[in-house]
Parts: structure tokens; sequence; C-alpha cells
């Protein structure tokens, strides 16, 4: 099966607050829902309880978190990312979606990344992205977006695959 990770992350690789976004982009969630939807998901326990609405529909959501005991509603739970990877069971890309120790923990297995680039910073955020290593990964897809009456920030969608 084909990992890949999505995150929005800003120019600094910042990548969220506070167990929550860096900011609102409606573009953005209209765009991570277009890629997931029918595939499964695997998250950090934080980051499936920073969910507003709990489990996301349409998607296997599996959460991992090293307590066995831990219950997510609407969602498998799984001790490592190797148990979660193996026990995804929805065809295609099975995506990690975060929290930052979950990406460190899996850059290294990961093929493909869907970032959407925010063209800007964020002082007060507390979470970043693993370094990215231009040597490691190729462009292969490019969206550039403007600022607008909903999306606050300059943003791109940006794909990269592991060459």
């Amino acid at each position: 099966m084909a990992l890949s990770a999505i995150v929005v992350i800003a120019d600094d690789g910042a990548i969220g607050k506070d167990n929550g976004l860096l900011c609102h982009l409606p573009a953005d969630l209209k765009h991570f829902k277009s890629i997931t939807m029918g595939h499964t998901i695997i998250m950090g326990r934080r980051t499936f309880e920073s969910l507003p609405k709990g489990a996301l529909p349409g998607r296997e959501n599996i959460v991992v978190s090293r307590n066995a005991d831990y219950r997510a509603e609407g969602a498998k739970v799984c001790t490592s990312i190797e148990q979660a990877v193996a026990e995804a069971s929805m065809p295609g890309e099975c995506f990690i979606l975060g929290g930052a120790q979950l990406y460190a923990s899996t850059i290294a297995q990961v093929d493909k990344l869907y970032l959407t680039a925010i063209h800007a910073h964020f002082d007060d955020a507390d979470a970043y992205f693993p370094a990215i290593n231009p040597e490691e990964w190729t462009e292969i897809d490019r969206e550039d977006h403007q600022a607008d009456e909903k999306n606050r920030y300059d943003y791109s969608f940006v794909t990269l695959k592991r060459k």
C-alpha cells in the first residue's frame, strides 16, 4: 500500500499551534477532503481529539496511540504505525495526517507528500513538519493561489514524490 502524507505547512515548516491548525483556510479543507475521501487516514491521538466532529466520514480512520486501551469513536486504534498500515483496508493511498510526532516517525516511509504551502509565518506556532530534503523529492504538481475573501493567505497546493 502506498503511504502518503498530507499537511498544511507554513514557509518556516510550522504546521500547528495549540493542537490545532495554523489558520482557517477553506480552500485547503476542500482540497484535503477531495484527496483523502475514500482512503485510509492515519493520525495520532491528539490529532484525532482535535477534530471538531470526531472521525472523518467517508474515510477509514485509524488512530495511533501508545495506550492500547484508548478508544476513538468511529476509528480503529493501533499502537504502532506498522500496525496501522497493516490494518488499513481501503484501496489506494493511505494518508498520514499528523501530528508532528507521527510525521517525524513516518517521513522516511512516505512515498508522496501533499502539501498546502501557506506563504506566511506564524510566530505562535508550536508544531513543525520534519525538514524536507529537496534532493529526495520531485515536484509533480503545483497550483498557486492568491489570498481572497475566503482565504486570508497566499497558498499553493504542491505534490512531491520521492525520487
